[in-house]
């Protein structure tokens, strides 16, 4: 039987351009003040999770958020720029207000997923997922049958998600008391089985 690796994929906490609606896509904006305190308020639920290993993203707001996490798990965040953030081009910085006054129309095309579009000439949903499932891929031969803590983006997790839903995978979310969302799925290579 094949090794399952299960990670538990985490959000980073709120930026400072969060707080003000911009679409930060691979920009580097810190956590915000209020992001500190999220971090300071989940790490208590996750120390006991009995994790094996700690991902991140390598832009700022995902290792600030794993950096907190990893005193409370006594783990070293190992950084991976395929975690990152969906690459939004020209709509990075922006208000969803502005991205529909330069880009009309375009919006709607990024909400239906089509998976050759580039936003803001940034980059494909496909090639997201491509980037996501070799970073998934390498976390799943470091740690056979292990549990590992990923930090990094919501652009991330809603893909993963959605690709789930798409393919008629089981997906199931959940909502914490300190605001993360959980769920599982087996990967369609049954190797990973991603919580969101």
């Amino acid at each position: 039987m094949r090794a399952l690796t299960q990670l538990v994929l985490l959000r980073h906490a709120e930026t400072t351009w969060n707080a003000v609606g911009r679409w930060q896509g691979q920009a580097d904006p810190p956590l915000s003040e209020r992001g500190h305190a999220q971090v300071a308020a989940a790490a208590p639920d996750l120390a006991n999770g009995g994790y094996d290993g700690l991902y991140t993203s390598d832009l700022r707001r995902a290792s600030q958020t794993a950096a907190i996490l990893g005193r409370a798990l006594g783990l070293v965040p190992q950084p991976d720029p395929r975690l990152r953030e969906f690459h939004v081009g020209l709509w990075s910085g922006l208000t969803h207000a502005e991205i529909e006054a330069g880009w009309p129309g375009q919006y709607a095309r990024f909400r239906m997923r089509e998976l050759d579009f580039r936003p803001g000439g940034g980059e494909a949903p496909q090639e997201l997922l491509e980037r996501i499932e070799a970073a998934f891929d390498h976390i799943a031969e470091r740690h056979p049958d292990g549990r590992v803590l990923v930090v990094s983006h919501g652009g991330v997790a809603r893909s993963l998600a959605g690709a789930a839903l798409e393919n008629l995978e089981p997906l199931s979310l959940r909502r914490g008391a300190s605001g993360w969302h959980a769920a599982e799925a087996p990967s369609r290579a049954g190797r990973v089985a991603p919580a969101l």
